[in-house]
């Protein structure tokens, strides 16, 4: 059992799961479970934490980018954390069960998120607290994970979002990827190993995290720092309406977020590669995309999938057409690249709304965001 992927190790970005296995010994075979059986993952290293107190909803609707202030009970979301130009600091799935809110983020952004949140209680009836000691993730996947549960004796919460509280502490929540059936069963820490071995009991192959990053980047859910850089704003990831609530106000970031909806299109657009590698090294997470010769995008997480081939995530400019000859990577590791059309949305042929809107009223076109 080996602890990190070749593929997913850089010195500019490292590996953020070396803390949990990589794979139990056949990588292809895990991925194969998780999508036509049910696989587990130690998902443990995440950050998590707890925010407590009679008005812990009210108190967060003001600070992430989601409507949270009237989640109800046993319901979960997704949401960020924006500078004040609109960029991505945090990201973290939310889970709302019992008298708290939990708030589970990547491996080592847990402080930075508790520090934040705390500097913004001021006189509010809340408590933020790290609870990483307290809990740990699991994650199983694939469309057998109904029987895994049942046979676990764990419930199984409505899709999308749902949330149910386990006695003894902990939470299942249904997530709508990687794969075609997912949830998070968040365990008390010092029971992680007994629940582990009860899944696995149940039928679910045991698997790490190479299967389960090569499912993600197949549905294209993004991941903080992998596939996002430090100028990176929901728009251009797909974080608007899975984390980002385009009705609400009232948070950091939200002037930016409202005028690229309303006025613009973001200047990058978040794309599948379909790598050609043959028997070359992967590109590698922070290269460059490369189109005749100049720079036009930056590589995300690359991982092998079973049926695909090495594929990535991959910022590109808004200008790179779907059909562009592509290459990715740099030095020894460049590779031939193509965009998976299937994942290239389309700018409509009508301006944002808001450009409509201004320039009825004489306002002129809308400046590009």
């Amino acid at each position: 059992m080996t602890t990190s992927g070749p593929e997913q190790d850089t010195d500019q970005t490292p590996d953020p799961d070396t803390a949990v296995p990589a794979h139990h010994g056949d990588p292809p075979a895990e991925q194969r479970a998780m999508a036509r059986s049910a696989a587990v993952v130690d998902r443990g290293h995440r950050d998590v934490l707890a925010v407590t107190g009679e008005e812990r909803l009210s108190w967060l609707h003001l600070l992430l980018t989601q409507h949270v202030s009237e989640l109800p009970a046993d319901t979960g979301t997704e949401a960020l954390v924006l500078d004040a130009q609109g960029r991505v600091l945090h990201h973290m799935a939310v889970a709302s069960t019992g008298d708290a809110v939990y708030l589970d983020t990547e491996p080592g952004d847990g402080a930075a998120l508790l520090d934040y949140l705390t500097k913004m209680v001021f006189w509010s009836a809340v408590e933020p607290r790290d609870a990483t000691g307290e809990l740990a993730v699991l994650s199983v996947v694939g469309p057998e994970v109904p029987a895994v549960l049942e046979k676990a004796g764990l419930p199984l919460p409505p899709p999308p979002h749902g949330v149910a509280g386990l006695d003894g502490g902990g939470f299942v929540r249904r997530t709508p990827w990687p794969g075609r059936d997912a949830v998070d069963v968040v365990v008390p820490r010092d029971a992680k190993d007994t629940w582990w071995s009860a899944l696995t009991a149940a039928g679910a192959r045991a698997a790490g995290t190479i299967a389960f990053e090569a499912l993600r980047v197949e549905s294209r859910a993004p991941r903080l720092r992998r596939d996002t850089d430090e100028r990176t704003i929901p728009h251009e990831v797909g974080w608007i309406g899975p984390a980002v609530h385009l009705t609400k106000g009232c948070y950091r970031g939200q002037e930016t977020v409202a005028r690229v909806a309303n006025l613009g299109r973001p200047p990058r657009r978040q794309v599948l590669l379909l790598l050609d590698a043959g028997d070359e090294e992967l590109p590698r997470t922070g290269d460059p995309v490369h189109r005749d010769g100049r720079a036009v995008g930056r590589v995300g997480t690359v991982v092998q999938h079973h049926e695909l081939g090495p594929i990535a995530l991959a910022l590109l400019k808004r200008s790179v057409p779907v059909d562009a000859e592509l290459t990715a990577g740099t030095e020894e590791r460049v590779s031939p690249a193509t965009v998976d059309p299937d994942s290239y949305e389309a700018d409509p042929d009508s301006p944002p709304p808001g450009r409509v809107a201004r320039e009825r009223t004489g306002g002129g076109p809308g400046r590009r965001a």
